[in-house]
C-alpha cells in the first residue's frame, strides 16, 4: 500500500471496525478492499471510500454493517448466505458494493435471489408497460384501443354539455328554491346525469391509474395536462357535494351560479384530445418553447394599444370641433376599436368619422399587420421542428405497434 502508514489499515463500516494486515488487504477478494491497496493519494482513496482518517489511518464505508459482517464470514470461511429478515436484493446491492457477484452465494441463496429478480423485473415491467398504454397511446394495440375509448368518452361528455345548455333542459327560473334544490338533486338520475356520472367515472379511474404507475410522482403532478385533467375532474365532485350539503338553504342561489361556473369548467376536456392528436401536440410545444416570441408579440400589442387609443380618443372625442364620436368617450373604450383594428377583424361596432380618425385607423390597420408579422417566422420555424420531433416519435412507437401486431 502506497498511501498512509502503520503495519495495518482498520476498515469502519457503519461503525463495526475491522483491522487488517497490508498483506491481507492487498489479496482480499473483495475489490473494493483490495483498491485501497494501489492507493497513491487521500484523494484516489477518497473514490474508494467515504471518508479517511489519517491519524488513526482508519477508512470509513457508509455501507450496512451486519451485511458486511456476513460478506467477512465469506472472505474467512468461503460460504455467503443472505443475512436474515434483510431484503434479497438489498443484500445483492451491497454484495455488488464491495466486489461480489451472484455466483458467489450458496446455492440456496442463489435460487432465492433468481426468483426474487424475476418478481420484481415481471413487476416493473408490468408497471412500464401499464405505463406506455395509458401515456403513449401508439406504443401498442392496446394503448390505441385505450385512447379510442378515451376520445370517445371525451366527445360524449362534451355533447352532454353542450346538449344541457339548451333552453329544454335548462331549470325554470320561476321555480323556487326548494324546486331548484329537489330538481339539482333529481338530476343525477335523469339521463343525462348517469352519462355524465359514467363519463367522470372513466376520467377519474384513468388518472388515478396513471398516477400509480408513474415513475416520478411529483413530475406527474407537475405535467400540465395531468393539471389539467384535475381542473376538469375536480368541479364535478365539488358540484354534488355542494348540492348535498347545501340543501334547502337560502344560499343556494348564489351556490347556484357557482354550480354553473364550475359544470363550464368542463370544456377543460377538451384538451386532453391532446393526449391523442399530435397537431395539439405540437401546438402545446409550440408555445412553450416561443414564450419569448409571444410574450414579445403581447409587449408589442400593448404598446400600439396604448397609442393608438390614446390619439383616436383626441382625434374622435377629445379635440371637440363639433363632431364628437361617443364610441371614443374613453381611453378603455378606444381599445377595442384598437385592437379589432389591428387584428384586421374590423366588427364594424365603431369606427372613425372624422377626416384625421380615418387617417389614424388606416396607420393603425397597417402597423397591426406589421407587428403581428414580426414574430411569426420565428414561431413558424419552431413549429415546424416540433411537429417533425413528434412525427418522428409517432412513427418509431407505430413501427413497434406493427411489430406486436404481426407477432
Amino acid at each position: 500500500m502506497n498511501f498512509g502508514r502503520g503495519p495495518s489499515v482498520v476498515l469502519n463500516v457503519g461503525g463495526t471496525r475491522y483491522s487488517f494486515s497490508r498483506e491481507v488487504l492487498k489479496d482480499c477478494p473483495l475489490r473494493r478492499v483490495s483498491r485501497l491497496h494501489g492507493c497513491l493519494s487521500e484523494q484516489d482513496v477518497l473514490e474508494v471510500c467515504d471518508d479517511y482518517d489519517r491519524e488513526r489511518n482508519e477508512y470509513f464505508f457508509d455501507r450496512h454493517s451486519e451485511a458486511f459482517g456476513f460478506i467477512m464470514l465469506y472472505v474467512r470461511h468461503g460460504h455467503l448466505r443472505f443475512v436474515p429478515h434483510m431484503c434479497e436484493l438489498s443484500f445483492y446491492n451491497e454484495m455488488i458494493y464491495w466486489g461480489l457477484e451472484g455466483s458467489h452465494l450458496d446455492y440456496c441463496c442463489q435460487r432465492r435471489l433468481d426468483d426474487r429478480m424475476s418478481e420484481t423485473c415481471t413487476y416493473y415491467a408490468w408497471l412500464e408497460r401499464m405505463r406506455r398504454t395509458f401515456e403513449e397511446p401508439t406504443s401498442s394495440v392496446a394503448a390505441q384501443v385505450l385512447a379510442t375509448v378515451s376520445i370517445l368518452f371525451v366527445i360524449v361528455s362534451m355533447v352532454v354539455l353542450c346538449a344541457s345548455t339548451l333552453p329544454e333542459w335548462r331549470v325554470p327560473e320561476n321555480r323556487s328554491v326548494e324546486e331548484q334544490s329537489r330538481y339539482t338533486a333529481e338530476s343525477v338520475r335523469e339521463p343525462s346525469g348517469i352519462i355524465e356520472a359514467i363519463c367522470i367515472g372513466w376520467f377519474t379511474a384513468e388518472c388515478i391509474v396513471r398516477f400509480i404507475v408513474s415513475k416520478n410522482k411529483c413530475e406527474f403532478v407537475r405535467r400540465p395536462l395531468n393539471i389539467i385533467d384535475l381542473l376538469a375532474i375536480t368541479p364535478y365532485y365539488i358540484s354534488v357535494l355542494m348540492t348535498v350539503f347545501t340543501g334547502e338553504n337560502s344560499q343556494l342561489q348564489r351556490a347556484g351560479v357557482t354550480l354553473r361556473v364550475l359544470r363550464m369548467m368542463r370544456i377543460f376536456w377538451v384538451i386532453k384530445l391532446a393526449r391523442h392528436f399530435i397537431g395539439l401536440q405540437t401546438l402545446g410545444l409550440t408555445l412553450k418553447r416561443c414564450y419569448r416570441e409571444m410574450v414579445m408579440l403581447l409587449v408589442f400589442i400593448c404598446v400600439a394599444m396604448a397609442i393608438f387609443s390614446a390619439l383616436s380618443q383626441l382625434l374622435e372625442n377629445g379635440l371637440d370641433l363639433g363632431t364628437k364620436n361617443k364610441d371614443y368617450a374613453s381611453i378603455p373604450a378606444a381599445c377595442w376599436w384598437v385592437i379589432i383594428s389591428m387584428t384586421t377583424v374590423g366588427y364594424g361596432d365603431m369606427c372613425p368619422i372624422t377626416v384625421p380618425g380615418r387617417i389614424l385607423g388606416g396607420i393603425c390597420v397597417v402597423s397591426g399587420i406589421v407587428l403581428l408579422a414580426l414574430p411569426i417566422t420565428f414561431i413558424y420555424h419552431s413549429f415546424v421542428q416540433c411537429y417533425h420531433e413528434l412525427k418522428f416519435r409517432s412513427a418509431r412507437y407505430s413501427r413497434s405497434l406493427s411489430a406486436e401486431f404481426l407477432n
